[in-house]
């Protein structure tokens, strides 16, 4: 039992309260460190190098930016104001003129004058842009996006990534035309091309120097200025430098007035001025003009209605340029001047001449007509003609065939001295008419020998191998019979000869021999024309010339005057009008027969061809011009089939018929001999004579050279 004491209590339920919300985040369980996964050594290395490459990286970076800013502050501090960088020649230019005041031809470096970006022709500019830097205005000197794409087009093509395509903007090829800067000097010991080749050398070091050449370019100058240097300075083939000259040059136009098919040609000359330069293949010149004007289409310069138009009416070129007259004349002429003043001048220069471009014309259509229709196809046969009028002022000159306009090559009218043959005759009846000899004087045509010192006995032959007894002078000549004319040189005088020859202007060191009678001697083209021009001109002697007037351009006093080329008399006037009678016959009914002329004008000349037919020559005159013309091999292989009297004679006509095609006929200064003497002078009158001659032409040269002539 139990008491009240031990009754159980009440069951209360605990007092519950709400726990009030903590603004503390529970505390993550802290891991066991035990527990701690390793770091991964690769990606701690990564992180580790991409810090050091920053690091470095942004400090190289940045202390490549502050060098590439410095040079280019540098080398803006030295550029020069633009108007002392548009002409960077070196060498001036000579403009040669014909007789009548037109351009023919060019010579050295022709700037034709500065042009401005605002001022040319908005054609040329954009053409220019169309091709070289379409984005010329938004770039700042270099293009990367151009340079990359460089870059892949030369490794597609198998090139190396520096090789071929640059990607330079036009910035940059203006800092290639300065040269960074550097100017040419002829201590240097290298030519001014040689300087320029180096300038344009591609290497990685260049163009960067480039680059930043570029950019400072761009921080002194203005677009407009950049494109103003460029357009004067770029190189456009045929010696012209700017679009300035090359305007003038190709089409006789300022650069100001040019079309955009025009426009186009000119700015196709940028990538290759000797392969596309008009001159040279203008069928090639316009389909690189085509396809810039699609350039300019297709960047918005041009309509497609004048794109069409364009490419339907091509550039043509100026009558100067098309002609590319006087190749081998304005070399000859160049040397006329002082070299300082032609061929080494730092001056512009304008020299007018005596060449005569339809003169020219006419002899080079004659050249090519004759072997176009009488020379079997494919012969390397070479001829040289030269044209002049009686008083030695040159009017025409071919060097050679296969030539038109190139200057420097070898010109077989001056500079190859041949045997003469028989074109060498008129000296030795020269100097016997001179010593009193009529046309009509006769001689015998027989077998003769001669002995020559050192060589024995010499008997020559006639061409037929004939003899034709008793002969006037006048029918050996026309005949070109050896035997008397070799009779006549020894019955006059020898010296007395050789020094006719030399003082007509044959330069040649003559051996007065019994065979210089038949033209041993060597002469050259120039030299015989000029020395029948003496006959013509009524017995003086010329001296070939070809400059009239020098002076620089702009300049109206002269440097430098020619009036003409007359010399001493030679011979008496009545002896040099017999001559040109005896001549006139060798056309008429002599060797020479297919020189004669249509219409009755009247002509006369000689033939000449040399031992072994290695030589022929034909050489006459009208009583307007002298004509001369030479045919043979430059490696003295011997001629097949022709004389004198042959194809020289042809081209000779065939020249002559051109050049005379608007001039009335006019007679030849000559003297026609009334009757046949009834006998010769006495040998012994003759040789007295000859003697006295001889004699008085060796006191004359003494005092010639004692007090000058």
């Amino acid at each position: 039992m139990s008491g009240p004491k031990s009754r159980r209590p009440t069951l209360v339920a605990d007092k519950r309260t709400t726990p009030k919300k903590s603004s503390r985040k529970p505390s993550k369980p802290r891991k066991s460190r035990a527990k701690r996964p390793s770091r991964n050594p690769i990606v701690w290395l990564f992180r580790s190098v991409t810090r050091l490459v920053w690091g470095i990286g942004w400090r190289v970076g940045a202390l490549t930016a502050m060098a590439i800013a410095g040079a280019v502050l540098f080398y803006t501090a030295t550029l020069p104001p633009v108007t002392a960088l548009l002409d960077g020649r070196s060498r001036g230019s000579v403009t040669l003129l014909d007789r009548d005041g037109r351009i023919y031809a060019w010579r050295g470096e022709q700037f034709g004058g500065q042009i401005t970006a605002e001022t040319v022709s908005p054609h040329l500019k954009n053409a220019v842009l169309a091709t070289e830097d379409k984005r010329f205005y938004r770039h700042f000197g270099v293009s990367p996006r151009g340079i990359a794409s460089a870059v892949r087009i030369n490794l597609r093509e198998g090139r190396g990534p520096l090789s071929g395509h640059g990607g330079s903007t036009i910035t940059q090829q203006t800092a290639k035309l300065l040269c960074l800067g550097a100017k040419y000097d002829a201590a240097s010991g290298m030519s001014e091309t040689e300087f320029e080749a180096d300038c344009r050398r591609t290497t990685l070091a260049r163009k960067i120097k480039e680059a930043v050449y570029a950019m400072a370019m761009e921080v002194r100058y203005s677009k407009d200025e950049i494109l103003t240097i460029y357009l004067n300075r770029a190189y456009l083939g045929a010696g012209a430098r700017g679009f300035e000259a090359a305007a003038q040059r190709y089409f006789g136009i300022s650069a100001n007035e040019l079309l955009p098919a025009e426009s186009a040609m000119l700015a196709g000359l940028l990538v290759a001025p000797t392969r596309y330069a008009p001159t040279a293949n203008l069928q090639r010149s316009r389909d690189r003009a085509n396809l810039i004007l699609g350039l300019m289409e297709t960047q918005g310069y041009l309509s497609p209605e004048e794109t069409a138009f364009a490419k339907a009416n091509p550039a043509v070129l100026s009558p100067a340029a098309e002609a590319r007259a006087g190749g081998y004349y304005a070399d000859w002429v160049m040397d006329q001047g002082p070299a300082f003043l032609t061929e080494d001048t730092t001056e512009d220069v304008v020299v007018r001449t005596t060449f005569d471009q339809s003169i020219q014309t006419a002899a080079e259509e004659a050249l090519q007509f004759v072997f176009d229709t009488k020379v079997k196809p494919g012969s390397e046969a070479q001829a040289a003609i030269v044209v002049m009028s009686a008083d030695g002022a040159v009017r025409g000159m071919v060097g050679g065939r296969k030539f038109r306009g190139v200057a420097g090559q070898f010109n077989r009218a001056i500079q190859a001295k041949r045997q003469t043959g028989s074109a060498f005759k008129p000296f030795v009846y020269a100097a016997a008419l001179d010593l009193g000899y009529s046309p009509n004087t006769t001689v015998r045509d027989e077998p003769t020998c001669w002995d020559v010192p050192g060589s024995g006995e010499w008997c020559p032959e006639n061409y037929d191998d004939k003899f034709h007894g008793t002969v006037t002078l006048t029918e050996a000549f026309y005949r070109s019979l050896n035997i008397p004319a070799v009779k006549v040189f020894d019955r006059v005088g020898r010296e007395a000869v050789a020094n006719i020859a030399t003082d007509f202007g044959i330069e040649s060191d003559l051996a007065v021999g019994p065979a210089l009678a038949l033209g041993t001697s060597e002469s050259t083209l120039l030299e015989m024309t000029a020395a029948y021009a003496g006959i013509l001109n009524g017995g003086s002697s010329v001296e070939p010339y070809g400059l009239i007037e020098l002076k620089l351009k702009g300049e109206d006093q002269p440097l430098l005057e020619q009036e003409g080329g007359i010399g001493e008399r030679v011979i008496t006037e009545p002896a040099a009008r017999q001559l040109v009678y005896m001549m006139s016959q060798v056309i008429e009914r002599g060797t020479s027969t297919r020189a004669k002329l249509p219409d009755g004008r009247p002509a006369a000349g000689k033939s000449g061809t040399t031992q072994a037919a290695r030589d022929a020559w034909f050489i006459g005159f009208t009583a307007d011009y002298v004509a001369g013309v030479w045919i043979g091999y430059d490696d003295n292989t011997p001629l097949t089939g022709v004389t004198g009297g042959g194809l020289p004679a042809e081209i000779w006509r065939e020249t002559m018929v051109r050049i005379h095609e608007t001039l009335p006929v006019r007679e030849l200064p000559m003297t026609v001999p009334d009757r046949v003497a009834s006998e010769p002078q006495s040998t012994r009158s003759q040789r007295r004579r000859s003697s006295d001659q001889t004699v008085e032409r060796v006191i004359l040269n003494v005092l010639n050279e004692i007090f000058g002539r």
